[in-house]
Formats: structure tokens, sequence, C-alpha cells
């Protein structure tokens, strides 16, 4: 009938003490099923609402009682709160006029023959019957003169009619069945003797005939009467003392006046009772076995969304869950922004390397012939300065919007400043320690250690990196991805897919890691070279340059390996790399030609050139120095110094 039954709960016939303390607490745990529908008769129906006002649930259950509640006083009396509102129904009745009239002339003298009569007279007229009665402890001794309905109250019982009509149909299905079987038989024939059940009970479905009230007795294919009932409902209206009142009826189908009904709680609405309520948007059901009506509400998490009302389904990886979680969205796609803070420090900085290294480039070009710029190696001073331009460029190409070009141009300069810086200082001090090791041995000059070749050298070391970037084209030409793996948070409202190259960690340090091979291998030489003179051909700031360089690239790898899990890891490792080559670009410039500018502008009495020399005079000198040095003679370094450095450059050039 579309009713759903959250809990079947079976009351014993013996119970215990507290079992229906127990039955409410059962009853609680669906506490959204409400109505509660009774089969039980008036001791046990007590007993429930009892159960109930001892609980605190006066008002929280709306009873539904069968006819063994129906209209009765006594399941009620004391317990009117808990009851109120209480539906009941009873099967329609007529008073049987016959009936009243036989049952009033009964008495003692012409109702022998039922043998409780005298026990009902006892206890009808509070009287006792002699010695042999029941009631000993009345009071009164019975006359026989009693008459039922003037001597006592009298009421036709409700059940009455359908005891006769029960009868009536009992000898109605006999008859037929002696019709049928024994036809013309006077009394009990032989075939009639040994019926079974089944076929008196074929004869009992099939009678039809009017009752004792007037109303069609018949029986359906399943052995049911027709349903005739009267609904009552428990209720008080204006606080007076509740009582039954009638508000519908069932004959065939249902007719309810829903005006004439009453709650305790001043809503008129219709109390709700379901087992489980609705789930809210995003929320899966999951049904209690066996109780379709019944379920827990599951929460769609993660990336998942509600798929159906009974399923979550996990959304494709670039979509997300909508707000309601009832379908997907494409995951927002990010990029490093020029206006986001992780950008911003590293532009600035670029932009004053850039415009510190275009002053520097340009003071150099308008002292071209100066002594100082002269004795710094020219060719390999502008090979250097467009290193260290390049490392500050290369800031712009990795905060730019990722495209096929900006991701080719990011293979082929970011390694290829670093490599333009280390592979001229490689070569500059690969130069001062030949010379000095040679000066050991012989006066004959090194090879390759003029202008012309020492570009040569360079520029073959540089094309090392170039090829190393063609050979990567080739086997993988560079294309743009969606990283949505990088911000995939738990939260999938913060999950982000970001716009990237597709260079790998891996990748992206073999690209540096041949200009990093050139920084370690200038770093052996610029210790190699360190008790050369001072000055000479800034072995010393050489030196310290890529001292400094390597504690930054030390502290750059963990910390961009390290970041690698981190929901920040695009924007960390951005910046800390254009950061770290920044600043190695920043170490370069400061320590190798800032005082240089700084004399040719501030003090250009000390940018003058000194006397030449031959190569051999200068190997001599410089032999000569270093055993002054392990001596320790009284003629300072400086001056020997200062003139190896003047002389040696210009002889070179």
């Amino acid at each position: 009938g579309g009713v759903c039954i959250a809990q079947s709960l079976k009351i014993p016939r013996e119970p215990r003490v507290g079992e229906f303390d127990k039955i409410i607490r059962r009853l609680m745990e669906t506490s959204n099923a409400r109505a509660i529908i009774m089969f039980a008769n008036e001791d046990d129906i007590r007993r429930v609402l009892d159960a109930a006002k001892r609980s605190n649930q006066t008002g929280h259950f709306l009873w539904v009682g069968s006819d063994s509640w129906g209209s009765k006083s006594s399941p009620v009396t004391g317990q009117e709160m808990v009851a109120e509102g209480a539906i009941t129904i009873l099967p329609k009745r007529v008073s049987v006029d016959a009936f009243d009239r036989y049952f009033r002339s009964r008495s003692l003298s012409n109702n022998r023959r039922n043998v409780w009569f005298a026990e009902f007279w006892e206890e009808n007229f509070d009287c006792r019957l002699g010695m042999h009665g029941k009631r000993t402890s009345a009071q009164k001794k019975c006359t026989g003169l009693e008459k039922v309905g003037r001597d006592s109250n009298y009421e036709q019982e409700g059940k009455v009619q359908f005891v006769m009509d029960a009868v009536y149909a009992m000898a109605h299905a006999l008859h037929r069945m002696h019709r049928e079987l024994c036809y013309g038989y006077p009394g009990l024939c032989p075939r009639m003797a040994n019926i079974d059940g089944k076929e008196l009970l074929s004869h009992i479905r099939a009678v039809k005939f009017n009752g004792s009230a007037g109303t069609p007795v018949m029986f359906n294919e399943n052995g049911d009467a027709p349903g005739r009932y009267d609904i009552f409902q428990y209720q008080s209206i204006n606080n007076s003392k509740p009582e039954y009142r009638l508000i519908g009826s069932w004959t065939n189908k249902l007719h309810l006046k829903m005006d004439a009904m009453h709650w305790k709680t001043a809503d008129q609405s219709l109390p709700a009772s379901v087992c489980s309520l609705p789930c809210r948007t995003g929320q899966r059901k999951k049904v209690v076995k066996g109780v379709p009506c019944c379920w827990h509400c599951e929460s769609c998490e993660g990336y998942h969304y509600q798929a159906s009302e009974f399923t979550c389904e996990l959304c494709p990886y670039e979509m997300r869950p909508d707000t309601n979680r009832t379908g997907c969205i494409p995951i927002p796609i990010i990029k490093l922004e020029w206006h986001s803070p992780w950008a911003v420090v590293p532009v600035f900085i670029s932009m004053l390397g850039i415009i510190a290294t275009s002053f520097v480039i340009v003071t150099f070009v308008r002292y071209n012939d100066t002594p100082i710029v002269r004795a710094s190696g020219r060719e390999m001073s502008y090979v250097l300065l467009t290193g260290i331009f390049l490392c500050y460029a290369i800031t712009f190409l990795m905060i730019a919007t990722p495209d096929v070009g900006v991701c080719s141009l990011r293979r082929i300069f970011l390694g290829l400043g670093m490599c333009f810086s280390y592979a001229a200082l490689l070569t500059k001090t690969n130069r001062i320690h030949r010379i000095f090791e040679q000066g050991k041995k012989s006066v004959t000059a090194p090879r390759f250690i003029s202008p012309a070749s020492q570009l040569v050298i360079t520029f073959s070391l540089i094309s090392v990196q170039l090829l190393g970037v063609f050979l990567w084209f080739a086997v993988d030409p560079p294309h743009i991805v969606v990283d949505y793996g990088e911000q995939r948070t738990q939260d999938p409202m913060s999950a982000r897919g970001v716009l990237k190259c597709d260079i790998s960690d891996l990748s992206l340090i073999c690209s540096l890691g041949y200009s990093i091979l050139l920084m370690v291998t200038c770093t052996v030489y610029a210790i190699k070279t360190r008790g050369v003179p001072e000055t000479f051909n800034e072995a010393k700031p050489i030196g310290f340059t890529m001292y400094t360089t390597c504690i930054i690239w030390l502290a750059f790898i963990p910390i961009f390996f390290g970041t690698s899990q981190s929901a920040e890891r695009m924007y960390i490792q951005t910046t800390t790399l254009t950061i770290s080559l920044s600043l190695s670009a920043s170490v370069s410039l400061g320590m190798l030609y800032m005082p240089k500018v700084y004399i040719i502008l501030f003090h250009p009495e000390q940018n003058v050139p000194k006397r030449k020399r031959s190569f051999k005079a200068i190997v001599t000198a410089a032999t000569m120095s270093g055993k002054l040095t392990q001596k320790g003679g009284d003629r300072p370094n400086g001056e020997v110094k200062t003139e190896l450095c003047e002389s040696m450059e210009t002889n070179s050039e």
C-alpha cells in the first residue's frame, strides 16, 4: 500500500520488566519514523503508552491503533497526553435489536445451557449465588429475579453482528456442501462424513447472503470480508478532555475528513513520518539492507560527484565537482602572472641587473682603448658580459605565458647565459694557470693565449651546450602541457591546472648541468691559481666569484628538489631558479667589473699604461715573485704584481 516499515518489533507473550522501555528505545533508533502501527491487546497498548511517557516522548509518536484499540477507554486511561492524536479503527457495526430482546429476556432459569451464564450473572449484578458461587466476597445474594438492562447497565457488544454473521456463514457453507454432496439425502451422508478443511473452506468463501445488519456477507479471493470501518482520532479540542471523534470511514475506499483531524501542535498540516530524511544535494543514499525507505546519507567527497540518487562517481582527471556536487566542471588553468609577488621580486632584480650590465657594457665600449679595459681582455670581457646579460634576461622568458615559441626560447637560453659566463671564466682561469705553470718550466710562452685563441676556445665550449639543446629539440620537440597533478589538492575547490612547458625537473637540471660542470671546473682552476700575483688577470676576483657562485647553486638544488611535492611548486621553483641565475650574474658583475668601472669613472689617474716587457722578462719576474714569496723577502709583492699584470696583458695583445 505504499507504506514502508522501518522497524517491525514483537511484544513477547510474557514480557519481562523493562521490555516496553526497550521497545521505545528501539523505536527511537529511527526517530524520524514517528508513526507507530500497533496490533496489540488493551493491556499491551497501555504499557507501550506508559513506556513512551516514562521516556519523555509525549507528543513524539503518532499512534495508529488496530480494532483491538478502537474507541476503548481502558488503553488510554492515565495516558491521555501520550495518546492524544492517536488514530484508531473500528469495524462498522450496527446494533442488532433482536439480540437485545433475546439477551434481556435471559435469566438463570431459562439459560441453563450456557455454563458461563451464572458467572456473568454474579459479575453483572454484583451478587453471589449461594455457597457454590464464584463471587464469595459479594455482600448481596442473588435472587434470580434480576433483569438484564433494568437492574444493570447494558450495552450490546460491538462484535455481536460479526459473530452472528460468522455463524450464519458457516451454516450457509454447510448447507451448500450438503446440497452438492448429499443431494436428497437426509442428514449426514457418507460422502460428507470424511471431508477435509480445504474443501469446506472453498464452500465458506463461496457464500453470499445478507447479514444480521442488512449488509452483504461475502469473501474475496483471499478469504477476506469487505472492509467496512469507522476511523476515530483521540483528540482534545480547546483544552477539553480528550475523547474519540469520528474523522472518516472505509468502505472499499478511504473517506477522511482532513479538517476534522486535530494534532497536538498548533500546525494543522499532516505530521511527517519517514524513516530517513531526503539527502541533501551532493549526497548519495546508502540504503539499509531490507528496508528500502531507510538509508544513510553519505556525502560525495574528494573529486566525486553525485551521479545518481545512490551513487557517487569520480570526475575526469581534468575536471572537478561543481559547488553542488551534481556534475563536473573544468579545473581552472593558471600560470605565473606578472603581478604575482613570486614574479615581481625576480623581475625587479633582473631589471636592476640588466640596467647595471648595460651600464658596464656602455662604459667599456666608451673607454674601450683605455689600459684597464685592455688589461681585462676586451674580447673575453664582452663574452662574459653577454652571458651575464642573458642570465638576467632569462627571467622574463621563465615568467612569460608558455607557448611553443616561449618554450623553445627557454630551452635555448636557460643554460646559455651561464654557459657564456663560465666558459669565458674557465678560459681565463685556464690561461692564467697555463701561463704560470709554463713559467715554472721554461721561458717559452704557452700556446693559445692570444685573444683570438681564447675566443675560439670559449665558443667551442659554448657550442657543446647549443649542440645538446638542438639534440633535445630533435628528440623531444617543445610543447606546452596543462599539469593537473601539481596543484591537485585534497579540496577540489582549490585544485588548479598549471599551464607549463613540457620540461621535467630532470631535463631542466640536464640543461643546466653542462653550465654547472663548467662552473665547477672553473672553480677548480680558480683554486689552483689562487697563489698567483693578486691582480694578474683577475685571478683572485675570479676565485671569489666562483666560490660565491658555488654556494648559491648548492643552496638552489635542495630548495628546487625539496619543493617538488609542494602545492606552490611552480611559483617556488621558478622564483628560486630565476633569482639564483640573477644572483650568479650579480656576483660576477659586482666582483669582476664594478671595481674597474669605479676606477674608469672616478679615478682616471689610475687608468694609465705600464711599461712593456717581453714574455721572458714577465715569466722570470713571475718565477722570482714565487721565490720571493717562499723566502719571505723584504720587497713588497705589490710592486711585482702590478708589473706582471700590466706587462702580461699588454704583451698578449
